[in-house]
């Protein structure tokens, strides 16, 4: 399964759960090396252990509703056995020109953003592999349809690079 296609299942997975959930983290494993090591998953997902190929998005606990990804992303390092990670979010999106009134404040800036008349809910999800590939969706909570969910490698490159240094070998200790 491409890379786009399980970030489109993340999302999918997050919208049956609806709206104002906790932010959550997604290893993605191999699924042939899934396979490998639980032969009965194969069954149970309906996969042909001889086409088990992409990735397989392992869901993680939540994070705590105190805790946001850009807090919690530079503190984790990911195991070599986790070739990506996909984070998926909620945020309030305003337009550009609203950055020039915004307060400097971050509680009177999440404020004004909750009040602020053209302010878009946004969920995205975001997943980097260790390859460098990546790829984003996006459902605006004005337009929640599944036909209306964006995709791109980058349409939210700061969460990207947040997920990216999760799996850089450089940042590890050299220890598993």
């Amino acid at each position: 399964m491409e890379l786009t296609a399980v970030v489109r299942e993340i999302e999918a997975h997050a919208s049956s759960q609806g709206w104002d959930r906790p932010e959550q983290l997604f290893a993605l494993v191999p699924t042939a090396d899934l396979i490998a090591a639980e032969p009965e998953l194969a069954t149970a997902l309906g996969i042909d252990p001889a086409e088990a190929d992409g990735w397989t998005p392992i869901e993680q606990e939540a994070l705590p509703p105190s805790q946001m990804l850009e807090q919690v992303l530079p503190t984790i390092v990911w195991p070599l056995s986790v070739a990506g990670v996909a984070a998926v979010a909620e945020r309030l999106v305003l337009p550009p020109d609203a950055d020039a009134e915004m307060p400097e404040d971050p509680a009177a800036a999440q404020e004004y953003a909750a009040q602020h008349p053209e302010r878009q809910e946004v969920r995205m999800v975001a997943a980097a592999l260790r390859d460098g590939r990546t790829a984003c969706a996006l459902r605006l909570r004005s337009h929640d349809a599944d036909d209306l969910v964006l995709t791109g490698p980058d349409l939210v490159p700061a969460l990207v690079t947040l997920l990216q240094t999760t799996l850089d070998d450089e940042e590890r200790s050299g220890d598993e």
